[in-house]
């Protein structure tokens, strides 16, 4: 995880802060992103994707992917896909998930190194650690348009609610 200082690492102290983050981003978010989200075992990278699901509109059971790998959402935009590549071998396995064809306004995915190759290019990543009782969330733009996005984010205002340093 990159000490990188405010934007682009923020503290997410509680739950909440996942909920407000993710809100930020879907509110800021372009017509159409490619999010990927890294992080260990633990680090919330399901938690942010179902906050960000729940902030564009998803209503009822947000499902974990983790068995089926991907889960589609109707969204206001489009098509949502969340996507749990941690049980794939390579990314071959992934032409069975009837992905090429999609033109989906945002991609969630977690483990997307095992899909190397196989994915869509990122507009943003987000580096999620677990650091004390919270979070760390990196923002890193992957690409024009993500740098775009984090400067709609920054001039939003809306991150002036997570601290710039970490305990």
């Amino acid at each position: 995880m990159p000490d990188r200082p405010f934007p682009n690492a923020l503290f997410l102290r509680e739950s909440d802060d996942t909920d407000a983050l993710a809100r930020a981003l879907a509110a800021t978010q372009p017509g159409r992103a490619v999010v990927y989200l890294h992080g260990d075992l633990g680090a919330g990278k399901s938690t942010l994707a179902r906050a960000w699901l729940r902030a564009l509109g998803v209503e009822g059971g947000i499902r974990s992917p983790t068995y089926t790998l991907v889960e589609r959402y109707d969204i206001a935009r489009g098509e949502a896909l969340h996507l749990d590549l941690y049980r794939i071998g390579d990314a071959g396995e992934l032409e069975f998930l009837g992905l090429d064809d999609s033109d989906a306004a945002l991609w969630l995915v977690e483990w997307p190194e095992r899909g190397r190759g196989g994915l869509p290019a990122a507009d943003l990543r987000v580096e999620l650690a677990v650091r004390g009782t919270g979070r760390i969330a990196a923002l890193v733009p992957a690409s024009s348009a993500g740098e775009a996005w984090l400067a709609r984010l920054e001039d939003s205002g809306r991150l002036r609610a997570f601290p710039e340093s970490t305990p």
